[in-house]
C-alpha cells in the first residue's frame, strides 16, 4: 500500500533504536557539540550521517571530499566509510571545530586517513581542481553555509568522476524553501540550487525528504 508516513516524536525515536549503530566515540562527539546550543543544527542528524557512510561504503568511494567539517561528526562516519588506502578531504574554515573533531578522529583511529582543509572552502576548491584536476573524487558531500551552495555545487560537480556522487544537505533548510515569505540569503541560495538540479541535465538527482532534506545527484558518464 502506497502512501506517506508522517514521523511523530515517537516514531523517530523507534526508528533510532532499530536502525541506528552509533558508537561511544561518535555519542560522545555528538553530546560534546550539543554544548553548543545556538550551533547544534549544525550537526547532521546521526542516521543521516549513517546514510552517508552507507552509500559512499555501498559505492565504493575511496576519495571523498566534504565540503563543511563543523565537529567532523560525518567526516568520521565518511572516514570509517573508507577502503584500505582511500581518503577523506574536508574543508572547515573553523580553528576551533577543527581542534574539536581533530581529537576524536584520533580516537576514533581514522585520523590518518583524514586531509582537513583550513581556511575558506571556495578558494581550497579552486586549489583541489589546480592541484588534484578535476573529477578526481568518488563522493562529494556538501554541508556549508548555505549562501554559497550553487558555487560549492558546481565545483562539486567539476571534481567529481563521471558516475560520482555529489550529496547536498538541508535542501529543504527548515521548510523555508515553500515560503515565499523567506527572503534571506540562504533561503534564496538553496531554492536556486534546488532549480538549477531540477534542470541540470549533467545529473540524476532524488530529494529525499530525511533530515533537513538531502539531495543526491549522480554526476552522467560522458
Amino acid at each position: 500500500m502506497a502512501g506517506q508516513l508522517s514521523i511523530d516524536a515517537d516514531l523517530a525515536a523507534y526508528v533510532r533504536r532499530v536502525s541506528l549503530d552509533e558508537d561511544e566515540v561518535l555519542a560522545d562527539l555528538r553530546r560534546e557539540t550539543a554544548r553548543f546550543p545556538a550551533l547544534e543544527t549544525m550537526l547532521a542528524m546521526p542516521e543521516e550521517a549513517q546514510f552517508l557512510g552507507l552509500l559512499a561504503a555501498t559505492t565504493g568511494a575511496r576519495s571523498i571530499l566534504e565540503i563543511g567539517t563543523f565537529t567532523g561528526y560525518t567526516t568520521l562516519r565518511l572516514a570509517r566509510a573508507l577502503p584500505p588506502g582511500g581518503r577523506v578531504v574536508t574543508c572547515e574554515i573553523s580553528e576551533t571545530w577543527a581542534g574539536i573533531a581533530t581529537r576524536y578522529w584520533q580516537r576514533a583511529g581514522v585520523a590518518e586517513r583524514v586531509d582537513l582543509r583550513l581556511g575558506d572552502a571556495l578558494g581550497t576548491l579552486e586549489d583541489l581542481a589546480r592541484r588534484d584536476g578535476p573529477e578526481s573524487f568518488d563522493f562529494v558531500f556538501v554541508d556549508a553555509d548555505k549562501e554559497n551552495s550553487v558555487p560549492y555545487y558546481e565545483h562539486a560537480l567539476t571534481l567529481v568522476r563521471p558516475g560520482g556522487l555529489v550529496v547536498l544537505d538541508n535542501t529543504l533548510l527548515f521548510g523555508r524553501v515553500v515560503d515565499p515569505a523567506a527572503t534571506d540569503p540562504a533561503t534564496l541560495a538553496v531554492a536556486e540550487l534546488n532549480a538549477r538540479l531540477r534542470d541540470d541535465h549533467r545529473v540524476d538527482i532524488s530529494l529525499l525528504t530525511i533530515a533537513d532534506g538531502v539531495t543526491i545527484a549522480r554526476k552522467r558518464p560522458g
